[in-house]
């Protein structure tokens, strides 16, 4: 081996190993890029057993005692479940505690995952009442449920169910989902219900088992003149918002234009790809170096 052979060998390893670094490195920097990722929410959920809306007068209208009660009202993003049975009022019905909620079961539950969100109500053999008529119910039921449920990429759905009869002041009715039911009551008042009220967009659903809208006066003797609304098995999700897709990496190429023909728009179009920068870059490396080489080789000649 002789003596130019010993200098041309190693400026052969040297250019290869240029020209393999700069070609590995073009990969590493488009993985390297556009790799930001967003997380998404886990929806909202809500339910509750019973929500009174109701304004209570009593002796001819001296004494007004709003009755606004929630009951077993829960929330997500934490999940949570109750249970009650009974739902009192105090200072309306003589100064008494007063019942507005009998039941066997009287639950709400609301859930949210990363995959949806859920609420749910369970109403047992329930019996509500209001001041003025401490003898008869203002509504009975056998069991009502409602549910609204958000998955994620899927429409939202809500409905309600009725199981067993239903009692209004005393008469046993037959609840439509098509329109409301109005229950008059010579003496005692009357009631208009509206059953399994739903409604649903693309991201959200909710549900009501069953509205009353009240107007309860016994006997026309002011002695408790109950107007207002009840509100059974109320529930509400909305789905998990989608996290945007990551971005795409992107590497400009070289603003090269051929002279005399017309210009090229796109990677497509001229025949380049993404990874002719690094191409150009090896090419580069590889000329100095062989430069390097022929210079080093005529300095040992002379």
């Amino acid at each position: 081996m002789n003596a130019n052979t010993d200098f041309r060998m190693p400026a052969r390893r040297f250019t290869a190993t240029a020209a393999a670094t700069v070609l590995a490195a073009g990969p590493m920097v488009l993985a390297g890029e556009g790799s930001a990722h967003a997380s998404a929410d886990h929806g909202r959920a809500s339910a509750v057993v019973l929500r009174t809306g109701l304004d209570v007068s009593l002796l001819n209208k001296t004494v007004n005692v709003p009755l606004a009660v929630s009951l077993n009202e829960v929330r997500a993003p934490r999940s949570a479940e109750r249970t009650a049975l009974t739902a009192r009022l105090d200072g309306v019905d003589g100064g008494q505690p007063f019942s507005v909620l009998r039941a066997d079961v009287a639950s709400a539950k609301a859930t949210v995952s990363a995959s949806g969100a859920e609420a749910s109500t369970n109403l047992t053999h329930a019996r509500i009442h209001v001041p003025g008529l401490p003898l008869l119910s203002l509504i009975e039921v056998g069991q009502v449920t409602s549910k609204a449920t958000c998955e994620a990429g899927r429409k939202p759905a809500a409905s309600a169910t009725l199981l067993g009869g239903v009692t209004v002041l005393g008469k046993k009715v037959t609840l439509t989902v098509g329109g409301p039911t109005e229950v008059k009551v010579p003496g005692v008042g009357e009631v208009r219900i509206d059953f399994s009220k739903t409604r649903t967009t693309s991201r959200t659903a909710a549900a009501s088992a069953l509205e009353l809208h009240v107007s309860v006066n016994p006997l026309k003797l002011n002695v408790a003149d109950v107007e207002g609304t009840l509100t059974l098995g109320s529930v509400t999700c909305e789905s998990p918002s989608a996290a945007p897709a990551s971005a795409p990496a992107s590497v400009s190429a070289p603003d090269i234009k051929p002279q005399g023909a017309p210009a090229k728009s796109g990677l497509a179009e001229t025949g380049g790809t993404s990874t002719t920068p690094f191409v150009v870059g090896a090419a580069v490396v590889l000329l100095a170096a062989g430069g390097a080489a022929v210079a080093l080789g005529r300095r040992h000649r002379s």
